[in-house]
């Protein structure tokens, strides 16, 4: 491996576009490894039984930490590589699970849980881009939306660990599985070494060589002269020569004209994925089926891993076929379907619920309509498959593929800070939202999937089956406030045309130098 990666590993793009999902799959860790304590006497216990505002702050330290991680990206990235900051990213993790292993009171486990989420801000921002950067535009939608399939198995996995580990009493229930979420971030941070560098990242600092020598692996079967190698390879320098040519690399970059806009888009569409409500029904799932009037903490257990697992299911089609059926089509469907389920849940919780008592806390809870019950669970279920199946994959890719070489970066982390913020909010105020207004949480959500649909009509554009270089081409068609107006097949060139473009270049500039002479 004298090249500093495994040119078998490169030549697969496959297994080069999906091995660093595995940091995607730390956030789904963490979600269920509160979700599944939440009922849990020993962590109760342990932790001094936190009331709403307190779980809501131990959940929501996480969001915080990955907050600070995801703006951290732009730097590291930049600095040390796309390749060695998800490295980084992934040690970080196993810090901060054995912290939060070995917790004695909140305050530890605070502390755990912050550096935990700063790997995973981390992780978040730099996979995306990583993937982006790495792989080929007909399979890039597909291989960046399976981070979000990752986040699914991750809270798949944890979760049935944390319902196996129940059965244990005393605090071992809730410690062995936050010992063993490091064990994947280790499978990360080892597994990275045998892989390459972005050779976007290697053009942008003088490192031309190894750039084609990475391209030749990942597209040319080893052949740097390849055809389409080296059509890369120059389109690529011609894009960071461009870029360089536009200004110094800083934040003030992301507020020129033409990029503000695009990090606009970023950031709303990771906002808009919090605020849809999925931040509700992965970390407080056992609360919202609590108030459906499903008693019973195994029971209880049980009808969350169905979620989860529909979750990993529904995930799977859009993961397929991301590229075939666009951005904006599964933005807009998912919206809506999202905002409808919502209004059904808020609609059965409000006419049959009312204020009771379950395990000593005021809970607005459903009961003795076993019907309505059952249809607040499908309701929920149906939410879920709803996101799985659009949102999900698509706030990962959209953001990763949007921005050019020189704020790529900073504004990937910028989009990803936006999530990690909106997390934060959400998880610290949704136990104190159930527990003061209860079945008008669910209308305030289903509200922001309406207007999120709103937001998505008239501003997003389409960008699947585009290289990053073509996408320039669509926002100079500008159609700010008209996305639709923007044609598919904008941007969209065939390698025939790339040739033709460099002959004619190729040509004006020899008859340029025979003017001049």
């Amino acid at each position: 491996m004298g090249k500093g990666y495994s040119a078998a590993i490169a030549s697969n793009p496959y297994i080069v576009g999906s091995f660093a999902c595995i940091g995607g799959g730390l956030f789904g860790l963490d979600i269920s490894s509160m979700s599944g304590v939440l009922s849990n006497d020993a962590y109760k216990n342990t932790f001094g039984n936190p009331g709403p505002n307190a779980q809501g702050a131990i959940v929501a330290s996480m969001p915080a930490g990955s907050f600070v991680g995801a703006l951290l990206v732009s730097k590291l990235a930049d600095l040390f590589g796309r390749k060695w900051t998800i490295i980084l990213s992934g040690w970080i993790w196993v810090i901060g699970s054995i912290l939060q292993c070995a917790a004695v009171n909140r305050g530890m486990l605070v502390v755990g849980r912050i550096i935990s989420g700063l790997s995973v801000g981390i992780a978040s921002a730099i996979v995306p881009l990583y993937q982006s950067e790495i792989t080929e535009p007909r399979i890039r939608g597909r291989l960046v939306s399976m981070q979000q399939w990752s986040i699914t198995w991750g809270i798949l996995l944890q979760y049935f660990v944390e319902f196996g580990c129940s059965y244990i009493d005393g605090d071992a229930s809730f410690r062995i599985p936050w010992g063993l979420q490091m064990i994947p971030a280790i499978i990360l941070s080892v597994g990275m070494l045998f892989f390459p560098e972005s050779p976007r990242w290697l053009v942008d600092h003088d490192r031309d060589d190894e750039a084609l020598e990475i391209l030749a692996d990942l597209h040319g079967k080893g052949d740097p002269n390849n055809e389409l190698v080296q059509l890369e390879i120059n389109e690529i320098k011609d894009q960071v020569r461009f870029e360089r040519t536009e200004g110094a690399k800083s934040y003030l970059d992301l507020l020129k004209p033409g990029i503000v806009r695009r990090v606009s888009l970023g950031a709303s569409l990771q906002m808009w994925s919090q605020l849809s409500g999925m931040n509700i029904m992965m970390y407080y799932i056992i609360y919202v089926f609590q108030g459906a009037g499903l008693t019973g903490r195994r029971g209880n257990l049980i009808a969350d891993s169905v979620q989860y697992v529909l979750n990993v299911l529904f995930t799977i089609p859009a993961i397929i076929y991301i590229d075939k059926w666009g951005r904006r089509p599964m933005l807009l469907a998912g919206t809506l379907l999202m905002g409808f389920w919502l209004m059904l849940v808020g609609g059965l919780q409000g006419g049959f619920g009312e204020w009771g008592t379950v395990d000593g806390d005021r809970v607005w809870v459903i009961t003795g309509h076993d019907g309505i019950t059952k249809a607040v669970i499908v309701f929920s279920y149906l939410f879920v498959c709803s996101f799985a199946i659009t949102m999900g994959p698509v706030s990962w890719t959209y953001p990763a593929e949007i921005f050019p070489m020189r704020v790529r970066a900073k504004a990937v982390s910028v989009s990803t800070a936006a999530n990690w913020a909106f997390n934060f909010a959400l998880a610290w105020a949704v136990p104190p939202g159930l527990s003061n207004i209860a079945w008008k949480t669910y209308f305030i959500f289903g509200a922001f999937n309406f207007a999120a649909f709103i937001h998505i009509f008239f501003m997003f554009p389409e960008t699947a089956g585009r290289t990053l270089e073509e996408i320039e081409e669509v926002f100079a068609q500008g159609h700010t406030f008209t996305a639709w107006a923007i044609k598919r097949d904008v941007g969209k060139k065939t390698l025939q045309d790339v040739v033709r473009e460099k002959h004619e270049v190729h040509e004006v500039d020899s008859h340029d130098e025979k003017v001049g002479a």
